[in-house]
């Protein structure tokens, strides 16, 4: 008959004395039952999570599990073990025992920790829990127009009150600070409110640029007026007119007028960009670069924009189906090639694509965008940093779209990492570039 110890075999028994502690004559070699639905009388285990986070550049990673047992004065030791392995003997003061062991060599995935007290052949506690990558969430708005009436910003506010975890990348239009329509106490509103939220909030000012004539011209760049993405006719205003229509030193001029009017009226350089209507190319993002820019967002889930589908005169809809056609709704960040914005090679621009992948609440309902929030994440743990966007016009946030992007909201608010329900994270766009760092 074989003895206990070489019953154990050499890997466990190596493993055990690299945890310092095994010692297969107290049984700590083999791995107890598990209790019952509920901790033996007794016991009381704090500080587990369900959910431990491997870090990156913008996230720490929960590295350590610790936990406190309160537990029964004859109690001698209690013996930890993590996926059916002894991990080490818990340290003892009084009649508490502090488990505190490394889980940064844990690959991805579902774990299971017991804890035994005197070698006993059942568990008085069992903790699991998921090890995984974080979700981030990018939520953002996109300036189309230079002035928002009183009552879209109340909703905004609104939003930030109902979502206290909520992280918003305003993308701010540079022609708030060149329509003579809008009156200089009517910016200095825009521009307080803005750094309030940017304050108190965390979120972040980017730039959005629709082309139009009364800021493209403040920049010294000749007004295009086509071709335009909603009429076929052409557009007067310059509003609706594609952006990678204009030339890539024309696009630096205008990025660093936008920079200079940010700061001009007390806002900080953008670093994150969306073109309007999302028509961005490689010379768009190439002069973004040269603007200093990090991270992009225009890439466009263009199969949820068929309210352009029928447009009569309007290539919205079909120019972003043919310039976007690989992004979806699981679409994620990567860096476009500088000859062709949908492929990851090299040489690389140096701007991070971060895919509109959820759009924005114009075309999508709050149904809509919880489906495409649970294709990004299913409930397990995630094998690599993901990203889901979505977001709104400020100058149609009507209370129809506030309840859509509000029921969004309350779904991915379940699954935050800082109420231990999942790896969820609100984001700045301009925070993920050091989440993905160019190749």
């Amino acid at each position: 008959m074989l003895s206990r110890v070489m019953r154990l075999g050499p890997a466990l028994l190596l493993a055990g004395v690299l945890a310092g502690c095994a010692d297969p004559e107290l049984g700590e070699g083999d791995e107890p039952l598990p209790p019952g639905k509920e901790d033996a009388p007794g016991y009381t285990v704090t500080g587990a999570k369900s959910w431990y986070l491997v870090g990156n550049a913008l996230t720490a990673g929960n590295d350590m599990l610790e936990l406190t047992v309160q537990a029964p004065a004859q109690a001698r030791y209690v013996s930890v073990y993590i996926n059916g392995r002894f991990v080490k003997r818990a340290q003892r003061t009084g009649n508490t025992f502090t488990v505190r062991t490394s889980i940064a060599a844990l690959p991805v995935g579902e774990h299971r920790a017991l804890l035994a007290a005197d070698g006993a052949r059942v568990a008085f506690a069992e903790r699991k829990f998921k090890k995984s990558h974080p979700l981030y969430v990018a939520v953002s708005n996109d300036w189309d127009d230079p002035d928002h009436p009183d009552d879209k910003i109340e909703r905004q506010e609104r939003l930030h009150a109902r979502h206290p975890s909520l992280i918003v990348t305003h993308f701010v239009g540079p022609y708030t600070f060149t329509d003579p329509s809008v009156s200089a106490a009517r910016r200095k509103f825009h521009v307080d409110w803005l750094k309030k939220y940017e304050a108190q909030e965390g979120d972040e000012i980017g730039l959005h640029v629709h082309p139009w004539c009364n800021f493209v011209r403040t920049a010294g760049v000749t007004c295009r007026t086509s071709p335009s993405f909603a009429y076929a006719n052409g557009d007067t205003s310059g509003y609706t007119v594609r952006l990678e229509s204009y030339t890539k030193a024309e696009l630096e001029k205008l990025f660093i007028k936008s920079n200079e009017l940010f700061v001009a009226n007390g806002l900080p350089k953008p670093t994150s960009f969306r073109a309007g209507g999302w028509t961005a190319n490689t010379n768009v993002l190439a002069a973004l670069g040269t603007a200093g820019h990090v991270v992009d967002s225009s890439g466009c889930n263009w199969s949820r924009l068929e309210e352009w589908q029928n447009h009569a005169g309007a290539g919205l809809y079909d120019w972003n189906r043919t310039h976007w056609s690989a992004i979806d709704e699981t679409s994620q960040p990567y860096y476009p090639a500088e000859d062709d914005i949908l492929a990851d090679r090299a040489p690389h621009l140096p701007i991070l694509e971060v895919p509109d992948n959820g759009l924005l609440v114009d075309y999508v309902t709050g149904p809509e965008m919880i489906q495409m929030f649970r294709a990004n994440y299913s409930g397990a743990a995630l094998g690599s940093p993901t990203v889901y966007a979505i977001g709104y016009h400020p100058v149609s946030f009507s209370e129809g779209f506030f309840q859509r992007l509000d029921e969004a909201l309350t779904e991915i608010d379940r699954h935050l990492v800082g109420s231990d329900r999942g790896p969820v994270i609100y984001a700045r766009m301009s925070d993920l570039a050091r989440v993905f760092p160019r190749p």
